[in-house]
């Protein structure tokens, strides 16, 4: 027996709608189709077959932050994306970890963090 890959992650959020377009619109992650649940969500692609699955009714505040709960994205272009988000008003920290990655770090609505990092 073994693992095989991480197929998604689920986070919990208030608004869907709103969460939706914070992962459309700033980390421009493509919607892609979600089963009947008797709960609203939403589903996104990550990189090639990964999914970042959005479930709707949270309503106890989220303790995430950057050196605990958080989710990283590889990204090919760390400086684009600083510039992108700069762009559409959206604040993030950037540092570079120990080992010479690039790191940056947004919050979505719900302050659930991610980062982009470019290894």
């Amino acid at each position: 027996m073994r693992q095989l890959q991480l197929n998604h992650v689920a986070i919990h959020v208030a608004d869907v709608e709103a969460s939706s377009i914070f992962y459309r619109e700033v980390l421009r992650l493509n919607e892609i189709p979600r089963p009947a649940f008797t709960f609203p969500g939403a589903w996104f692609r990550l990189g090639i077959d990964q999914e970042l699955h959005l479930i709707g009714g949270r309503t106890i505040p989220v303790a995430s932050h950057h050196r605990g709960t958080h989710f990283a994205l590889r990204v090919d272009n760390l400086d684009a994306w600083e510039s992108h988000v700069r762009e559409i008003g959206i604040a993030s920290h950037r540092q570079v970890r120990p080992d010479g990655a690039l790191q940056m770090y947004v919050n979505d609505p719900d302050g659930h963090v991610i980062e982009l990092c470019q290894i």
